[in-house]
């Protein structure tokens, strides 16, 4: 089939953050999805959240691109914030890190655009990844799509969508400092 709508690497984190961003994104780009979270962790999760991935992207006919899991480089690039906490500096590290590989692989790949399903989450600072992929965009010369797709009920919507599919929503981000926090949280609620 052919289409006049511009292409679009789309970055992904997970299955459930993504029915909702997919099918908004599907109406005006050729999307295609880019798994690319090094930050993942324990690698279980990871091989959990890559499976989930393969599995509705077949559901549903998007094109998905796994990249390598380069653990090693994320710790390097995050060390010495272990201890920040949710949306800080450690936060910021690791979005840059993640579009950074995903800005070069649009521009690599002749993408027109690229972005990241992160903004749906209520966690992460859409201001901070929209800053983030201005930098990159201007960087590798691909545009950066800005969004907050959490606007307009759009956590609510892709939670909705995600148990529609049967996707396994997460109660941290990935990371194994997240998931610490997580666990913090848990047994202060819990005491």
């Amino acid at each position: 089939m052919i289409t006049n709508k511009p292409s679009l690497l789309l970055h992904v984190c997970c299955a459930p953050c993504s029915p909702y961003v997919v099918k908004m994104l599907k109406k005006n780009y050729t999307v295609t999805a880019y798994f690319y979270d090094p930050n993942i962790h324990p690698e279980e999760e990871y091989t959990f959240r890559l499976k989930e991935m393969k599995k509705f992207s077949q559901e549903i006919g998007l094109s998905l691109i796994e990249a390598e899991y380069d653990a090693g480089r994320w710790f390097e690039t995050t060390k010495g914030r272990e201890e920040d906490a949710e949306k800080g500096e450690r936060c910021y590290l690791c979005v840059d890190f993640r579009l950074e590989k995903a800005a070069r692989f649009a521009l690599e790949n002749g993408f027109e655009y690229f972005t990241t399903v992160l903004s749906v989450s209520p966690h992460k600072s859409a201001k901070m990844i929209n800053s983030i992929g201005r930098i990159l965009s201007k960087k590798h010369f691909v545009k950066f799509l800005e969004a907050d797709f959490k606007k307009k009920d759009g956590f609510k919507k892709s939670v909705e969508m995600s148990k529609a599919f049967g996707l396994k929503r997460q109660d941290y981000c990935g990371c194994v400092y997240s998931k610490k926090n997580q666990q913090k949280r848990t047994a202060e609620a819990g005491a």
